[in-house]
C-alpha cells in the first residue's frame, strides 16, 4: 500500500487561532470606518490577516458578522424560561431570561455600541434586527406554552419581554458611563408593571 505525501506551503497555516474573533473585529472596525455597504468581504479578510475562504468558513455573508450570535441568544432565553421554578409567573420567567441576556451583553458594551450604530445606519440591517427580535419573541412564547401557559398570555409576556430588551438595550448603548444593563432591565419591567396595573 502506498501512502501519498501531502505537502503544505510553509506560509499557509491550517489552523488560524481565533479566526472568528479576528474576522468579527476587522469587520466591525471597517463597518464603523467606511460603512457597511462600502465594506467588502475581501477587505474584512485582509484586515484580519486571513483569506476570503476562511471568512466563509465562519460567516455566510458580511451581514452574518452582526447576527451570528442570535441562535445562542435564543437558546439562552428559551432555557432560562424552561428552567424557571414551577409556579413562576409568565412575565417573571421572561424577565429572568431577559436579565440573563442583559448580563451577557454587559460584558461587550463597546462591541454592542458599535454594532448598534452600524445597524441603525442601514435600513436592510434594521429590518434584519427586527426579524431577529420577532423570532426571539416567538421562541420565548413557545417556551412559555411548553410550561402550560396559554395564549394570549404566552405571546403577550414574550412580546413585552422583547420590548423591555429593546428599549433597555437602546438606552444602554446610547449613554456614556458605566451603566448596568440588567439593572436597567429590572427597572423597565417595574415600569411595565406600573403601566399595566394603572
Amino acid at each position: 500500500m502506498s501512502v501519498a505525501a501531502i505537502k503544505y506551503d510553509a506560509g499557509v497555516s491550517r489552523w488560524e487561532p481565533n479566526a472568528r474573533g479576528r474576522l468579527e473585529q476587522a469587520a466591525m472596525d471597517l463597518y464603523v470606518e467606511r460603512g457597511f455597504e462600502q465594506t467588502t468581504v475581501a477587505e474584512i479578510a485582509s484586515r484580519a490577516g486571513l483569506t476570503e475562504r476562511t471568512f466563509f468558513r465562519y460567516f455566510s455573508d458580511k451581514r452574518e458578522v452582526l447576527f451570528w450570535g442570535a441562535a445562542s441568544l435564543q437558546e439562552i432565553l428559551v432555557n432560562t424560561i424552561t428552567d424557571a421554578p414551577g409556579g413562576t409567573s409568565p412575565i417573571a420567567a421572561v424577565a429572568a431570561a431577559i436579565e440573563v441576556a442583559g448580563t451577557l451583553f454587559q460584558e461587550g458594551r463597546e462591541r454592542s455600541r458599535a454594532r448598534q450604530a452600524v445597524i441603525e445606519a442601514n435600513p436592510e440591517l434594521k429590518e434584519r434586527e427586527l426579524i431577529k427580535l420577532a423570532a426571539l419573541a416567538a421562541a420565548m412564547a413557545e417556551a412559555l406554552r411548553g410550561r402550560g401557559v396559554r395564549d394570549p398570555v404566552a405571546s403577550l409576556a414574550a412580546e413585552a419581554g422583547i420590548a423591555v430588551l429593546k428599549i433597555s438595550f437602546d438606552e444602554w448603548v446610547a449613554i456614556s458611563g458605566d451603566d448596568d444593563l440588567p439593572r436597567r432591565m429590572r427597572a423597565a419591567f417595574s415600569e411595565l408593571r406600573a403601566v399595566t396595573a394603572g
